[in-house]
């Protein structure tokens, strides 16, 4: 099991990569999918259309996850990299109107955004429940070509073909022959005791299989410096979100409020204020960088952004800290889920929070014992936690709960720090919990805003 550091954290889009990045890659794949077709068969574009049908929790939060525009984005060519400096809703801007899209091949395709993108509140596909169904047809509404995908979380993808293939769908290239092919926690640990290495040290040398150290150093460097932008942008937005919920950036506030009087602070009040920056900026449709998801991207930069600029960390600890974040958030998606739709956000925030203390530990010096002692200390708080976002936005309660996730990621590292690493509970039997606590779960307290917060909000 190989999963990147480069892959785990994608610099992308808000609101959600599942929601958003993963329908754009999709819909692009299948942009590129018509126009191989077309040219194979030589068949003239005339009228055909193209029509997306969104399944499950992409019908049923679709709209306030923008989903629509993503696949809509999708279809005419763009990528999440491609927009991330102008921001969602201007991108959107630039193709609102139009009623055909042109492939790479000259065709030109019938499509219009708020007639041929359908949300089929239905059942859900029996795969999973992020599913799009894509379709080229005929003048006559005949089916000539149809493809379906799946968003499986922290912006991955696969079509229907493959999804059959994985237990856990994890969405990793074919299989990479690495030096420490650890695929549990415990397999882990017992590499590390073996090689006498740090995770961290581990992981970079899995990633040196497929790329050079500079271009992993460049990689890395480009992720935290997104990240830096990330916080530091959402510390300085005003305004009210979008989506209707009218809901007001705070942590400019909270930031300049901390700033004023910083003996008045501790580690929660700017853990809180770096993360709900982000989220901020997330639920704006801004750039972010998927940790492991968009609804949790606030949680690790927030707790980075906390060792580098208020506790004088260095770059050596920000690479430790990455390498092995990535370490362990593979081992969550290789064995459970970072998806919403699937387990809940204990699979978000609660997984974002584990990496956090994990590479917080880890870049404080800590040993791979420690290391995993952390990671599921902040796990296990996480167990059961709901995603039931008010009105399908990524807002509330996910805007404070990435805040608190980088709280409790903080007290996991330290509590860990001052123990040996052996603990009652290990990092895979947690998983396991997860993803039973996940499989369990009530569909209506996965992302379909269908029960919980979402609906016992009152007027007053």
């Amino acid at each position: 099991m190989f999963i990147s550091v480069l892959d785990l954290f994608k610099i992308g889009i808000g609101p959600s990569s599942s929601h958003t990045m993963g329908p754009m890659v999709a819909a692009h794949a299948f942009r590129e999918r018509m126009a191989r077709h077309l040219d194979a068969c030589k068949e003239g574009s005339g009228k055909l259309a193209v029509r997306c049908i969104l399944k499950g929790s992409l019908a049923a939060t679709g709209k306030g996850h923008a989903t629509d525009r993503a696949v809509a984005l999708g279809l005419h060519g763009h990528l999440p990299q491609d927009v991330v400096e102008e921001g969602l809703d201007a991108s959107v801007a630039r193709i609102r109107g139009t009623e055909s899209l042109r492939l790479t091949g000259g065709q030109e395709i019938r499509f219009r955004q708020d007639d041929d993108i359908v949300f089929d509140e239905g059942p859900p596909l029996p795969e999973h429940p992020n599913g799009m169904i894509f379709q080229l047809l005929d003048a006559t509404g005949k089916e000539l070509l149809s493809e379906t995908w799946f968003s499986i979380g922290g912006g991955f993808v696969l079509p229907a073909e493959r999804i059959g293939e994985l237990t856990a769908p994890i969405g990793t290239r074919p299989a990479v022959s690495v030096p420490f092919p650890f695929d549990s926690a415990r397999a882990m640990l017992e590499m590390a005791h073996a090689s006498r290495l740090s995770i961290a040290e581990m992981k970079r040398r899995n990633e040196l299989t497929c790329r050079t150290a500079a271009e992993l150093e460049a990689g890395l460097e480009r992720i935290w410096d997104a990240m830096q932008r990330c916080v530091e942008r959402g510390l300085g937005s005003e305004g009210v979100l979008p989506g209707g919920l009218g809901i007001r950036r705070r942590a400019g506030h909270l930031h300049r409020a901390l700033r004023a009087s910083p003996e008045a602070a501790d580690a929660a009040d700017w853990l809180c204020a770096y993360a709900m920056a982000v989220n901020e900026e997330n639920a704006a449709g801004r750039m972010v960088v998927t940790a492991p998801t968009n609804g949790a991207a606030g949680v690790v930069p927030a707790v980075l952004y906390h060792l580098v600029h208020n506790r004088g960390g260095t770059q050596a600890q920000v690479r430790d800290f990455l390498l092995t974040a990535a370490a362990i958030g593979g081992l969550i998606k290789h064995r459970s889920s970072i998806s919403g739709a699937e387990v809940g956000c204990q699979g978000e925030v609660g997984s974002a929070s584990a990496m956090a203390a994990a590479g917080l530990c880890a870049a404080l010096g800590g040993s791979p014992d420690q290391v995993e002692q952390a990671a599921e200390i902040a796990l296990e708080h996480h167990l059961g936690m709901t995603c039931d976002p008010v009105g399908g936005l990524v807002q509330v309660p996910c805007i404070e709960r990435n805040g608190f996730g980088a709280i409790k990621a903080w007290a996991a590292a330290s509590l860990a720090l001052r123990e040996g690493g052996r603990h009652f509970v290990s990092l895979d039997r947690c998983i396991a919990a997860m993803k039973q606590i996940g499989e369990e779960m009530s569909e209506k307290f996965k992302e379909t805003a269908r029960g919980g917060l979402a609906v016992t909000i009152t007027e007053c």
